[in-house]
């Protein structure tokens, strides 16, 4: 018989693939919420991390921007490693949950500014040492909650990257920061060989996903893409934030 946790987790990847097929990001978030209602958080955390960096990896090449996004985030990326590095453990500590509500708070937020047409902007002059900050800061979000779109993503779409560039340029920056987030993981021993035939099941279904998502988001004009973007953050940070009380109140 098929083992019943390995349905729910091919279901989850398969969501979670859609969803970043679709908007680019989400599969750690999606993943992890839904995986951590029937299992402890260190086990969700181990069957994610892999499928993460592979899909982030695959979506780092799909698209021609590539050389550009290497030469405007690497400021970005060389500062989430060491965000991740400083923070290193937080992530299974005992207020993981605390940083899971603000993560939440702050996507809703950062979404409602964007749907309200409100755009930040950094000058090119900037962008490096801004983007410096904004990689540390994420690292250390990063460290605590296992996502890294805060505030990543919004430096992002104000140096100007949208729609296909923007996607890939997460792809490229996911890739970085899960890797920094494994590093994490393995030191505390919370990446073991149990985990294998989970994380197998949960690549194959996040590529399945992924698939038919990217299929729709390449359908889709830019000014939806964006609405449903931006959608998709307040649905994401509600039930981040919804799910973490949840549990503390509980």
């Amino acid at each position: 018989m098929i083992d019943p946790l390995l349905i729910l987790i091919a279901a989850v990847f398969l969501v979670a693939g859609f969803v970043k097929g679709v908007v680019g990001l989400g599969l750690p978030t999606v993943s992890m919420g839904l995986l951590a209602v029937n299992m402890a958080p260190s086990r969700a955390i181990a069957i994610v991390i892999v499928p993460a960096i592979v899909t982030n990896i695959w979506q780092t090449f799909v698209g021609p921007h590539l050389r550009d996004i290497l030469r405007r985030l690497w400021p970005l990326m060389i500062g989430t490693v060491i965000g991740c590095w400083l923070n290193a453990g937080a992530l299974t500590g005992p207020h993981a949950r605390y940083g899971t509500v603000v993560l939440g708070v702050l996507l809703v937020i950062y979404a409602l500014i964007g749907l309200s047409k409100f755009k930040f902007y950094i000058a090119p002059r900037n962008e490096k040492w801004v983007g410096g900050v904004v990689g540390v800061v994420t690292g250390v979000i990063s460290a605590s909650t296992g996502v890294q779109v805060i505030p990543s993503m919004p430096f992002m779409q104000a140096i100007g990257m949208e729609k296909d560039e923007l996607v890939q340029a997460l792809g490229v920056f996911f890739t970085t920061a899960t890797l920094a987030l494994a590093f994490n993981l393995t030191a505390g021993g919370l990446l073991t060989p149990a985990n294998a035939v989970p994380g197998t099941v949960a690549m194959a279904m996040a590529f399945a996903g992924m698939y038919v998502g990217q299929s729709v988001r390449q359908r889709m004009p830019a000014e939806a893409f964006r609405r449903w973007f931006l959608v998709a953050m307040i649905l994401l940070g509600v039930y981040l934030a919804g799910s973490a009380l949840l549990k503390e109140f509980a």
